[in-house]
């Protein structure tokens, strides 16, 4: 396996998020997808509405993040509608629109994405989230099991990628069987955002994906993924780039940035964190194993520091991305150059609430990234 040190450092990309089950600015528990979590749209305090999140996508916008994650999911509000409007309120913003391959047919996914590119100028990316939960799959009416849905995902992604060339295709396999389909080819064909831990992830990744991203963990554990990961795509002539999930809380003095993520969890029902955790442990997702198993079954900072600066307190109750980056607006610079350093070059960033946390971010951590010549 290379040694990611070994490798010259290109420039940082980073991206925002986009809250579509809604935002809060005190509990994370609230607005947070969750496996179980009925009255999700109950409990928020700010509505995952246009207006509300045009802001979040404005200010990511002007404050120089190049793309906003828009994530999908069964207590979300549906993705593509809200980016297809959310596009008209920006010029420059890429959107990273998140989509279950398999719940509609690849040549109906290949034209709505021309459809984005041709309303919002180019600006997509697609982030394939081929689903770790049977359950979650099962609202959908999905029935496939884990492997059989890579395994699916690989075929939709392969019929989808030559659609975009204007190919017309021909495909019979296990899950598809296309017959002459054609549409007109992309003046900007979107990149393939994928991630997942499980073998089968990986192969998927490393046969289709131009991003592998993956959720945070320790820099050096999420090395380790990615170096499985990169073998894999050099063993079939290709070459990936590398993104990892966070949220971030950072402030001029590391007391503070602390002082808001114990915050965070301090008021959380002890019932709440158990049901989540039963349901975190027993989850059809490896990745999703993996972050439940960094919250080391505590609830202080000693028990949810994972490495200096990295913190599994949102992953308690929140299902997905569980860690954040947190600390002064120097150590957040370090930890982020330390993935950097261990072969990641994009960051999806997310924060509570997503507005104002996107403007702390951006006027403290990034000038000092400009200043190390990462940005």
């Amino acid at each position: 396996m290379a040694d990611a040190s070994a490798r010259p450092r290109g420039p940082l990309v980073l991206d925002w998020f986009l809250p579509l089950t809604g935002d809060s600015r005190t509990d994370v528990s609230m607005g947070s997808a969750t496996i179980h979590a009925v009255n999700q749209h109950l409990t928020v305090l700010r509505k995952p509405d246009v207006p509300y999140l045009a802001q979040v996508a404005q200010a990511s916008e002007n404050l120089g993040f190049e793309a906003v994650l828009v994530p999908t999911g069964t207590w979300n509000e549906e993705t593509w509608t809200l980016a297809t409007a959310l596009s008209q309120h920006t010029r420059t913003l890429d959107y990273l629109i998140a989509f279950r391959p398999g719940l509609v047919s690849p040549t109906l996914q290949a034209q709505m994405a021309a459809a984005f590119q041709s309303v919002s100028g180019g600006r997509l990316r697609v982030n394939v989230v081929v689903g770790g939960e049977d359950a979650e799959q099962r609202r959908y009416g999905d029935h496939l099991t884990h492997d059989d849905r890579y395994a699916r995902a690989s075929e939709f992604l392969h019929v989808v990628r030559r659609l975009w060339t204007g190919e017309e295709v021909t495909f019979r396999g296990e899950h598809y069987d296309v017959v002459g389909g054609q549409m007109p080819p992309l003046d900007a064909v979107p990149e393939i955002y994928l991630g997942g831990s499980s073998a089968a992830a990986i192969e998927v990744a490393a046969e289709h994906a131009d991003v592998y991203l993956t959720w945070g963990e320790p820099p050096a554990q999420a090395s380790e993924k990615i170096g499985r990961v990169r073998d894999a795509a050099a063993a079939r002539g290709r070459t990936l780039r590398y993104g990892v999930r966070h949220h971030v809380i950072a402030r001029r003095t590391s007391d503070e940035a602390w002082r808001i993520a114990d915050e965070l969890v301090a008021g959380l029902d002890p019932q709440l964190i158990a049901t989540r955790r039963a349901a975190f442990a027993a989850s059809g997702s490896e990745g999703q194993r993996r972050q439940h198993a960094l919250t080391n079954g505590g609830t202080t900072r000693g028990d949810l520091e994972l490495h200096p600066g990295l913190w599994a307190g949102v992953g308690l109750v929140r299902g997905g991305a569980g860690t954040a980056l947190v600390g002064s607006f120097e150590e957040v610079a370090d930890l982020i150059e330390e993935y950097h350093d261990h072969g990641f070059d994009e960051f999806v960033l997310s924060g509570y609430p997503h507005l104002e946390e996107a403007y702390w971010f951006a006027e403290g951590v990034r000038p000092e990234l400009e200043r190390r010549g990462l940005v």
